[in-house]
C-alpha cells in the first residue's frame, strides 16, 4: 500500500473556509494563498462613513433658501414694467482688466429728461473681485454722483452693502447701509441710513415654510415724514409640468434651473392699503415666459391689471406688455454676432391710447 500511487487531490474548498479534512490532507498547499477578508470586517469598516452620510442628510432641510425678499417678484416686475424710451441710446463698455470695466452711456434726441433737455451722458465704472464689487456713476449734465459697494463679511456669512448718492443741489443726497443675512431656509436684511433729510430704519425677513411656500415681511421707518411702512409677502412655487419622466431626472442631475419655476406671489402693503398679485408661468423653460399682475385696493376696489410675455430666441429676445388702460409696450433685443460680447441692437416702442402718446427709440450696446 505504501508503494501504490497517490490518490487524486480532493476538490478545492469554498471561499468561506470549511473543508477541514481537505486542509489536513493537502497541508501547506491549501494555505499558500491568504484567505479573503471576512464579510463582517468589510461591513464594519464602512459603518463610520455611512453614519456620516446619514447625519449630513438628516441635517439638511428639504426647504430651500427662498432668496432675498426684494427679489421675490422680480421676474414679474421686469416683464410688466419695461424700459421703454424715445430717441437714441448708446452704451459702450470696455473691459480694461478681468476685474475692472468702464461704460459710456449716451441718450440723444429724447423728451424724457427733465428741464427740457434732449441729451445726456453718463460715465460708469465697476470693479469686481471674489468678495464683492464697487460701482460709481457720474452724470455731468445733472451734476449727480451715485456709488455702490458690496462686500462679503464674516467669511461669506453676510453681505454688506453701501449706497451713496450726491448731487450739486444737495436736496436728494442719501446714504444707506445694509446687511444681508441668511441660512439654509431663510434670509434677512437690515438697513440704516439717511434719505430726504431724515433717518431711515428698515428690516425684512423671508422664511421658507415648505419646499414650495415662503412667507415674509418688511418694515421701514422714514424720518423725513415720520411714516411707518410695512408689507407682507407670500410666494407659492408650482412644479414644472413640462418635465416628466426622464426630463425630471435630467433636470435634477443638472442642478437647479437657470430661472425660477412658475409661481404665484401676493404682497399686501399695509401703509397704502394695496394688494398685489403676481403670477408667472414658464410655458417653455428658458424660452417663453408669461406673467400677469393685478394691483387692487380692497377698500376702494380700484384695480389695475397688466399682462406681459417674454420670448427668448437664439440671438434675440422680445418682451411685450399690455395693461388695462390700453397702453402697449414692447422691447426687442437682437445680438449682432454669436461671440461673447457681440454688439446688441435694441428697439423700444410704447403706445398709450388713453393719453394719445406714441414713443419710439432704438439703442446700441457695444462690448456688453
Amino acid at each position: 500500500k505504501c508503494d501504490s500511487s497517490a490518490p487524486p487531490p480532493p476538490p478545492l474548498p469554498p471561499l468561506g473556509g470549511g473543508g477541514g479534512k481537505s486542509g489536513e490532507t493537502e497541508g501547506v498547499d491549501t494555505t499558500s494563498a491568504p484567505p479573503p477578508p471576512p464579510a463582517a470586517a468589510a461591513s464594519t469598516s464602512t459603518t463610520p462613513a455611512e453614519d456620516d452620510i446619514a447625519k449630513a442628510a438628516a441635517s439638511v432641510s428639504s426647504c430651500p433658501n427662498p432668496g432675498p425678499l426684494e427679489a421675490a417678484t422680480w421676474d414679474c416686475r421686469r416683464l410688466v414694467t419695461l424700459d421703454t424710451y424715445d430717441g437714441i441710446r448708446v452704451d459702450i463698455s470696455k473691459q480694461l482688466s478681468p476685474f475692472f470695466a468702464v461704460v459710456h452711456s449716451f441718450h440723444l434726441g429724447t423728451t424724457m429728461l427733465p428741464d427740457g433737455k434732449s441729451a445726456s451722458y453718463g460715465f460708469t465704472t465697476q470693479m469686481n473681485d471674489d468678495e464683492g464689487f464697487m460701482m460709481a456713476r457720474v452724470d455731468p449734465e445733472s451734476g449727480t454722483v451715485d456709488g455702490r459697494i458690496h462686500k462679503a463679511l464674516l467669511g461669506g456669512l453676510a453681505m454688506g452693502k453701501l449706497q451713496v448718492g450726491a448731487s450739486s443741489e444737495g436736496a436728494n443726497d442719501q446714504l444707506l447701509a445694509e446687511v444681508d443675512l441668511g441660512a439654509a431656509t431663510w434670509t434677512a436684511n437690515l438697513k440704516y441710513g439717511s434719505m430726504g433729510g431724515g433717518n431711515v430704519f428698515g428690516c425684512n425677513y423671508f422664511q421658507a415654510i415648505s419646499p414650495r411656500l415662503a412667507m415674509g415681511g418688511e418694515g421701514m421707518y422714514v424720518g423725513a415724514n415720520g411714516n411707518m411702512m410695512s408689507s407682507y409677502t407670500a410666494k407659492l412655487l408650482f412644479p414644472n409640468v413640462n418635465n416628466t419622466g426622464e426630463d425630471k431626472d435630467t433636470a435634477a442631475a443638472a442642478g437647479p434651473p437657470a430661472e425660477p419655476p412658475s409661481y404665484l406671489a401676493a404682497t399686501y402693503n399695509a401703509g397704502q392699503g394695496m394688494l398685489s398679485l403676481n403670477y408667472k408661468r414658464a410655458v417653455t423653460p428658458s424660452r417663453v415666459n408669461m406673467v400677469a399682475s393685478l394691483e387692487c385696493s380692497p377698500v376702494t376696489l380700484e384695480s389695475q391689471v397688466t399682462v406681459g410675455a417674454e420670448f427668448n430666441l437664439t440671438r434675440s429676445k422680445m418682451n411685450l406688455c399690455v395693461d388695462g388702460s390700453g397702453r402697449i409696450q414692447s422691447v426687442l433685443e437682437a445680438k449682432l454676432g454669436r461671440e461673447q460680447g457681440s454688439p446688441a441692437l435694441n428697439f423700444a416702442a410704447e403706445l398709450d391710447h388713453g393719453k394719445s402718446l406714441m414713443r419710439f427709440g432704438y439703442g446700441l450696446n457695444i462690448g456688453s
